[in-house]
This record gives structure tokens, sequence and C-alpha cells, in this order.
């Protein structure tokens, strides 16, 4: 029988591709995998060693140099060799980049907040003298509302350009998430696994010394109770609500999950089948109107749950089968979807 031959590219974090490997290990009669860091001087020797069908791609999102080097070896081996890239090259260059996701969501006409980037501090307070606020203040890389703040009064507004421009860097969360539930359980796996603890504080200290520094971004505050997350994984579909806490849904784990509207779907369908996405989570506002605006755009996310949607109050995914929506039960999302990442990927190459 013949195995497909990947390749799983690492990031600048160890142990940050291992759902990959677990995917592999899963269908180890239909994969033949290995293993190479993208952030190596090596990188591209080490990739052409041995043939390969596919590579499968982990960016990081931890500081924005490791991030430019991803995103510039990724664009050589997807556009410039043709290699066969899951997730794709467009969906990975919006991923941890909220600067270039607001100039891609622009360019493409989808509907979303307004959002302002400033490189001069001159022009950032100027827009202040007649922006409407409150207006949240995001960070380029940031996942889980880290980075986020609701500015409600211009004071605030000042302090934050000054930190951002001739200070330490813009305000972002460097360390543990405490608005984030499960915080016993969390302490009780790092008691179990005390090893971790180590690595947590590694990339804890790598965020404290990679605040962003020199230009910021804006959104225009959207009044919610909660975000819709949309995920699509090759043509399985789900979605949730996100609720929130205090001013964010981000990274609250607190969700919803009654049954999502069948022109939510339609909505992420349309986006994903135009740009040929097959692995995106997508974060949505619901207006006052009911009207869809995009709020952010993941190739890689988490999951907190072992599902991603319940309908009728049972675990499943939807699929779009001869023009009509169809529900199917079942457990679609073990391995937090990388399992049915890498199915896809066999079915697509086959």
């Amino acid at each position: 029988m013949y195995k497909t031959r990947v390749v799983i590219l690492a990031n600048e974090t160890p142990n940050d591709h291992l759902l990959w490997v677990k995917a592999c290990e899963s269908y180890s009669e239909q994969i033949a995998f290995r293993i190479v860091d993208l952030t190596k001087n090596k990188w591209l020797e080490n990739i052409q060693t041995e043939p390969f069908d596919v590579l499968l791609a982990k960016p990081g999102g931890l500081t924005s140099h490791f991030k430019d080097l991803y995103d510039e070896r990724i664009y050589i081996l997807e556009r410039c060799l043709g290699y066969k890239l899951f997730p794709s090259a467009e969906e990975i260059f919006i991923y941890e980049n909220k600067r270039f996701l607001s100039f891609w969501l622009d360019a493409n006409r989808i509907p979303h907040p307004k959002t302002f980037v400033f490189y001069h501090k001159k022009e950032a307070i100027e827009f202040f003298e007649n922006a409407v606020l409150p207006i949240v203040a995001k960070v380029n890389i940031g996942a889980s509302g880290s980075g986020v703040i609701v500015l409600h009064k211009i004071e605030d507004a000042i302090i934050y350009l000054n930190n951002t421009f001739d200070g330490k860097g813009a305000k972002q969360r460097s360390g543990p998430n405490l608005e984030k539930g499960g915080l016993l359980r969390r302490g009780l796996h790092y008691v179990i696994h005390p090893k971790q603890i180590f690595s947590k504080i590694k990339i804890y200290r790598t965020r404290k010394q990679n605040l962003q520094k020199g230009f910021v971004i804006f959104q225009e505050h959207i009044p919610h109770n909660f975000e819709w997350r949309v995920v699509r994984i090759g043509d399985s579909f789900f979605a949730h609500k996100k609720l929130k806490i205090g001013e964010k849904a981000s990274g609250s784990l607190l969700k919803n999950y009654s049954n999502p509207p069948l022109e939510l779907l339609d909505f992420i369908k349309n986006i994903t089948d135009k740009h040929q996405f097959k692995s995106l989570a997508v974060d949505i506002f619901e207006t006052e109107d009911k009207k869809y605006l995009v709020n952010e755009m993941q190739c890689i996310f988490g999951q907190s749950d072992s599902y991603q949607m319940l309908v009728n109050g049972k675990a499943g995914r939807y699929r779009f089968i001869d023009n009509v929506w169809t529900f199917e039960e079942g457990d679609y999302n073990r391995n937090e979807s990388f399992d049915l990442r890498l199915s896809w990927v066999i079915n697509s190459i086959k």
C-alpha cells in the first residue's frame, strides 16, 4: 500500500508541531512522515533530502521576526517551487498578522470592522482628534485576546501611543491568561508535568522582550455579547458562540453551542471557496441588523473542548452536499481537529 509522504514544518517553539505528529501516527498505515525545522539554516536542503507529497505547516505566533522568517520560506516553497502545502501560503500569511489581515480584508472587500494602522505617532494623534470612542487597540501578534485593549478616553489613547512609539512597547499580556477559565485544571496540569513549567516561562519571557513598537493598530469598536467562531477544515464546517468576559470574547473559553444559522455558514463558505482556504477559524461579529463582520482569521487555532459544534445537543459537522447543508453526527474534532486536517490532505492527494 502506498503511503503519502509528508514533511512536517516545525517552527521556533519546540514541540509546537506535535499535534501534526500525533495525527500522522494515527494514520501510520497511510502516512510516512519526517520533521524539518523551518527556522534552521539548512531548511531547504533538509526538505529536499527525500521525495515528498505534501508539506504540513505549523506557523508560529510568538515573535514577529520568526513569523517573518516562516512566511518568507513558505512563500519560496509554495509560490516559487510549487510544492503542495497545507494550510496554504495565503492562509499562513494572514495568520497572526492583524496588520496584514486588515489590508487583505480591505482588498478583497470582505466586511469587517474599520481598521487603522499608523506608523507615525503624529498621524495617530491627529486620528484621535476626530475618532469615535471607545476604540480597540490591538497588537499584530497575539492570540486569545492578548494585546487587545479598549480605549475609552483620549488620555488612555495618548498613554498607549507614548508607550508604543517612545516607551517599552504596546501593552500586552506576556504571562498566563488569568481571565481564562480552568485555572485549577491548568495549575494541576503543571503540577503533574513540572518540566513544562520551564517551557512556559521561556515563552512568557520571550513575549515580554518582544513587545510591539513603532506602529499601532486600531479597530472600530463593535458592541457585542459574543463572537461567532466558524471553522472550516476541508469540506467540514463547524460553528459556536464565544461568550464575552469583561470587554473581550477571545480567550474567555466560555462558549454557547446553540444551533448556528445556516446563513452564517453560507457567509464563510463563500469566502473560503473563493480563496481556496481549507484550514481556517473565523471570528465574526454579528451586528444588530444581522450583518456579519470578520474580526479574526486563523489557520491554526486552539480547541478547549472535544468538539467544535453541537446541533440539537449532538456533536458533529455540517457539509454542503447537493446544494444543501447536511448535518452529520460524529466525533470529527479529535486531536484538536488535526486528525480531520490530515484526513482531508490524504484524500485530496488521492
